[in-house]
């Protein structure tokens, strides 16, 4: 009630003498600065054209400043408005409660107003049960009519802040190759000025973990599990006796870019069997496992094109052997081994077509031999293997291809697009050489 909301305006007009000081500097940057990588002949080749990229994002951030520095006077101005009409009705309603009988003190406190009423009065409100009641029900009445005009106004403030919180927070509309803008973080040339269309709320942070928090942890833990064929449900048989596992998993998106970056570490013993003929295939797994092991990788992907890159340590002993017969395809492997062992792998995918390769380092005794052929879980298409032996020392190779036929798809769709806009453009151009 005594803030000086004038204060509002004052900085909104700070806020656009700002963006005209702005557009000054921008004005004297295009002139003098930028122009010198527009047009000629004296200057030529890969520095002209990186000083060409670097100079029009530099004018773009100045253009963006004075968007931004707009929004928020435009900002500061409606919420000078929003605060003056919510003061005038909060105002109104401690004078309404007061012409009603009732006091209301600096904190916003409704009581009744007994100083008004004569001695008698005074003892017959005392006395009469009744008189008591329809006092209680005004009184409350009159505050739950004053603490919704003081919620109306904590609701504006808060609204303000979130709006001029978002207005600074580059959106990034013009980036990653679609315009000059070369900064994910710099000034946000889309920012919004009226506080009735601005946010109400924080955006998401770009990087947010996968599933509830994309952290899990569990363990210790220790059972058996074992289950039969049946209703065209694989067999299983599991014996576990998990220490700890730990796995984060991470996303940030913006725009056609997506990361994304998987963390697991367990410790611990388990075995585990599947088995049985299925409407899926003929299934034969097992495999066994004692020790350490941890897994770090990392996914980047641009419009159709992607690439990933993994760690996998371990320590201990393990054994498995499987094979998988499907109309989606054939895969299998033979595996033992103990000691440690350190891998490194990394692939590729452009256009839904990808390639990988794996390589690891062995300490200890082992074999193994993998193939795949067919359809995988992910919806993708895997063709490759995996071969490795060591005998105190030695070590594992292996290759994959993929394909991905929806992502294949899509681009075949994209490029025929392309391919179509650019005939039909190319055939305006020349048509109007004869125009």
């Amino acid at each position: 009630m005594t803030t000086d909301l004038g204060l509002l305006t004052t900085a909104a007009a700070k806020w656009e003498d700002m963006a005209g000081e702005l557009k000054k500097v921008e004005t004297r940057y295009a002139e003098s600065v930028q122009k010198i990588t527009l047009g000629g002949e004296t200057w030529n080749g890969v520095s002209q054209q990186t000083a060409h990229t670097n100079f029009a994002a530099t004018r773009y951030e100045y253009t963006a400043a004075q968007a931004q520095a707009k929004a928020i006077g435009s900002l500061l101005r409606d919420a000078h408005e929003k605060f003056t009409d919510l003061k005038k009705k909060l105002e109104s309603a401690r004078d309404d409660a007061i012409a009603a009988g009732m006091t209301v003190s600096e904190q916003g406190r409704v009581a009744f107003d007994y100083a008004k009423l004569t001695p008698a009065e005074r003892s017959a409100y005392h006395h009469d049960p009744d008189g008591q009641k329809m006092i209680g029900e005004a009184v409350g009445k009159w505050q739950q009519h004053i603490d919704d005009r003081v919620k109306a106004v904590a609701e504006l403030d808060q609204n303000v802040k979130t709006a001029l919180s978002v207005a600074v927070i580059d959106s990034n509309r013009d980036a990653l190759g679609k315009g000059d803008d070369e900064s994910l973080t710099g000034f946000n040339r889309y920012a919004e000025g009226d506080l009735d269309k601005a946010p109400k709320k924080l955006p998401d942070s770009p990087f947010r973990p996968k599933g509830d928090d994309g952290f899990t942890f569990t363990g210790p833990d220790a059972g058996m599990k074992l289950t039969g064929t049946k209703y065209g449900k694989e067999g299983s048989f599991k014996l576990y006796a998990d220490l700890a596992h730990m796995t984060y998993q991470g996303e940030y998106k913006n725009g056609s870019l997506t990361l994304s970056g998987l963390d697991d570490m367990y410790l611990g013993a388990r075995a585990t069997a599947n088995y049985g003929i299925t409407d899926k295939g003929l299934t034969a797994k097992a495999e066994a496992s004692v020790g350490i092991r941890a897994m770090l990788e990392g996914r980047a992907e641009y419009g159709y094109v992607g690439g990933y890159g993994r760690f996998e340590g371990f320590a201990g002993a393990e054994a498995s052997a499987s094979t998988t017969l499907s109309k989606k395809g054939w895969n299998g492997n033979f595996k033992a081994f103990a000691g440690e062992k350190a891998s490194v792998a990394a692939g590729t995918e452009v256009a839904g077509l990808g390639a990988g390769a794996t390589a690891e380092a062995w300490e200890g005794v082992g074999a193994e031999f993998k193939w795949d052929f067919g359809k995988g879980e992910d919806g993708k298409y895997h063709f490759g293997g995996k071969g490795g032996l060591a005998l105190g020392g030695g070590g594992a190779v292996g290759a994959e291809f993929t394909v991905d036929l929806g992502k294949v798809k899509d681009a075949a769709g994209d490029a025929a697009d392309w391919v179509g806009d650019t005939a039909g453009s190319a055939k305006d151009e020349v048509t109007s050489w004869f125009d």
